[in-house]
């Protein structure tokens, strides 16, 4: 995984080249988006991340109170809460945006989408790493909370409202509360969007699981229910006779074909289940 500390010094991109690619990122993720001048004046995710370079760069440099101070303004203008120590790769867009949470020592890589509503929180008092580090090409629905030093591996996708507090491998898709995988890491597909009504709902499987096996065992209760009710409607003579069948494979059938008591009567209920 690349993560934030890596991608930018290793790239060195410039001031102009970072913020084209902003404005670009935000056509490519957001259809809403029209011109440039619209996305210019009315993205408050993009004036978050552009307010929070600047002061990162203060922050890095011992300008803690300053950099605290304009990240509140920061939050103040558009809702967005981002530490000064965060540090945030490329093309990192941040949808709507409003009550977004982004804790101190969180690291988020390149190409991430994140919606409404997420929190990126920490777990400890003590002063070390304690929020998560996101990975390259992740999607975070809104809503979702990621809590403590854990990674969310690359192109991961965060269900809507989900609380993650496990790591979640590369690829995978969770959802829940806590979080759960629903699917595992596979084939990627480098895709930006999250369906969020299409996201499979574990606890709906289980549910269409359990239902499923009560059908069957409902219909099966009822051929056993059917076949006693046609036992009792028999005559004397024809339940000496079903003796008479019993008796004779218990004893002379089974010796001549070699089979066992148990595998003949797995065999028998079957038929009567059937029946």
């Amino acid at each position: 995984m690349l993560t934030t500390t890596e991608s930018p010094a290793a790239k060195s991109p410039g001031i102009i080249e970072m913020i084209r690619e902003d404005i670009q990122t935000v056509f490519a993720k957001d259809p809403a988006a029209r011109s440039t001048l619209e996305v210019l004046l009315c993205y408050p995710g993009l004036h978050a991340i552009w307010l929070h370079r600047l002061v990162h760069a203060l922050w890095i440099r011992g300008f803690t109170l300053l950099a605290r101070f304009l990240s509140h303004i920061n939050r103040w203008l558009t809702g967005i809460e981002i530490h000064p120590g965060a540090k945030i790769g490329r093309r990192f867009f941040i949808d709507h945006g409003m009550g977004v949470v982004i804790g101190e020592t969180a690291e988020i890589g390149d190409d991430v989408l994140m919606y409404k509503g997420v929190v990126l929180g920490g777990t400890t008092l003590e002063k070390k790493k304690r929020h998560p580090t996101i990975g390259n090409n992740v999607v975070i629905g809104s809503n979702a909370v990621i809590l403590g030093d854990i990674k969310v591996h690359d192109d991961a996708r965060i269900g809507s409202g989900a609380v993650v507090i496990r790591p979640v491998p590369a690829g995978a898709t969770v959802v829940g509360v806590p979080g759960r995988i629903v699917r595992g890491p596979g084939e990627v597909a480098h895709r930006v969007d999250l369906d969020h009504a299409a996201l499979p709902d574990p606890v709906a499987e289980a549910l269409r699981v359990v239902v499923d096996s009560m059908e069957s065992l409902e219909l099966r209760i009822h051929r056993i229910e059917d076949t006693c009710s046609r036992l009792q409607g028999l005559k004397q003579e024809d339940l000496d006779a079903l003796e008479r069948i019993r008796q004779y494979i218990n004893s002379d059938w089974l010796n001549a074909n070699g089979a066992t008591k148990e595998d003949t009567a797995v065999r028998v209920g079957s038929d009567m289940g059937q029946a």
